[in-house]
């Protein structure tokens, strides 16, 4: 999997799904071994650097410039970080995740690149919106121009949550339209509640590609919920080439 429209634009984008795993907590050094796999499976030259991050389901969001961060077994990684931005050709920027929704966003304009992980706390918390934020405020990005790419994630009818995640989406004015009562619990739709904040943002829906593959029934994917605690990690890449 991989987004044809951000490709139209030369951004590299490639879904990397079950026959990999960046769960380093599980594979240890080994994620470096399917980095390496996913980088010679792409069309391109591989980047100059790759960046990760400790992802916590926060909205942090940290520049990534070639050269700063910390070592990892792979290029480099940002501590308590869940978004990825840089303004650099050839820097590659990787979100791991099982069931949560990655979510790449590219100014055309001032080539500008991002890559999120947005679970549902990182959705309640705006992640995307901070993002794009940060890009309105150092670069001048007009929202209007952006290109999203809405990555896999669990389906609506396999993703049931507690009346507290119901509660902490209280402030989104769309919510029922992402939300499935079902007893006294709720179905939700990620890529629904995602969706509305690219579009409250300003996102054109002609510039939104959305990919509706489920990590919980799709077999080319991983999901936390699907596995168990022995889950392993999908992994979204980006670079601009």
């Amino acid at each position: 999997m991989h987004s044809r429209l951000l490709e139209k634009y030369g951004v590299i984008t490639k879904v990397a799904g079950s026959d990999y795993n960046f769960r380093y907590q599980t594979a240890g050094s080994k994620v470096a071994d399917d980095m390496n796999r996913l980088l010679n499976e792409i069309d391109s030259d591989k980047p100059d650097e790759i960046y990760t991050g400790q992802q916590v389901h926060s909205a942090n969001v940290t520049y990534a410039d070639g050269s700063n961060g910390d070592s990892f077994v792979f290029g480099k990684t940002f501590k308590e970080t869940d978004g990825l931005l840089t303004d650099k050709k050839r820097v590659g920027l990787l979100i791991k995740y099982a069931d949560c929704t990655p979510i790449i966003l590219y100014d055309p304009v001032h080539e500008i690149l991002v890559n999120v992980h947005s679970g549902w706390r990182g959705t309640t918390q705006r992640i995307t919106t901070k993002a794009i934020e940060k890009m309105i405020s150092k670069y001048n990005t007009d929202p209007k121009t952006l290109i999203a790419y809405v990555g896999p994630s669990i389906d609506q009818d396999n993703y049931e949550v507690g009346p507290e995640v119901y509660e902490a989406f209280a402030g989104f004015a769309e919510r029922d339209q992402f939300f499935r009562k079902t007893g006294a619990k709720y179905k939700m739709s990620m890529t629904d509640a995602n969706l509305s904040i690219l579009k409250e943002a300003g996102i054109k829906n002609e510039n939104i590609e959305v990919e509706r593959a489920s990590t919980f029934t799709d077999k080319r994917l991983h999901s936390a919920r699907g596995e168990g605690a022995s889950y392993q990690l999908n992994g979204l890449f980006a670079m601009m080439s």
